[in-house]
């Protein structure tokens, strides 16, 4: 099975070039990356906890669904993709914003993501996939900034930070 590619970019997210996934998060080089949130009618957000064989951040909690996507592939249509493949389910969803952010892990590897943040709703159970998801569950926007003060430890390094930008957004756009 050949490796997984990312879409290398510029700070102004114009694509130049792929690389190995690994290879990318070896070298901590700038690539397209993608986050989903989705949120349920009283407002929680569908928090999934990463499958216990991942090879970084095994058993954080982290948002609903996060990946790359591939070349030729819209942001839209990567986030329903792996919405699919992950949770078992597709929603609509809307881009609200995109970021730069760095982040190093305990491995070695790290993140340095030009990330397109989504947003859609469902209310319905996922039919998650345990090659990639441990558990589920829903949860309060406001305990999950409280619980992730108290226990940062809990959660992945890139969701502390997207988390940040998003209750920010959401606090900014009343959505």
């Amino acid at each position: 099975m050949k490796e997984e590619q990312v879409v290398l970019v510029t700070i102004n997210d114009e694509p130049i070039g792929l690389m190995n996934k690994l290879e990318a998060h070896e070298k901590a080089v700038l690539h397209r990356a993608f986050s989903v949130f989705v949120l349920n009618d009283k407002n929680e957000v569908m928090l999934q906890q990463r499958a216990q064989h991942k090879y970084h951040s095994p058993l954080l909690w982290t948002n609903t669904c996060c990946s790359h996507q591939r070349a030729g592939e819209t942001n839209i249509e990567a986030g329903k993709r792996r919405l699919e493949e992950e949770m078992g389910f597709v929603t609509e969803l809307k881009e609200l914003f995109h970021f730069i952010y760095k982040a190093p892990f305990d491995n070695g590897l790290t993140e340095h993501e030009l990330d397109h943040v989504m947003i859609g709703y469902y209310n319905g159970e996922p039919a998650i996939n345990r090659d990639e998801v441990e558990h589920w569950k829903w949860m309060d926007i406001e305990a999950i900034r409280v619980d992730m003060k108290s226990n940062p430890e809990h959660y992945t390094v890139w969701f502390k930070i997207i988390f940040n930008e998003f209750y920010h957004y959401l606090e900014d756009h009343k959505l």
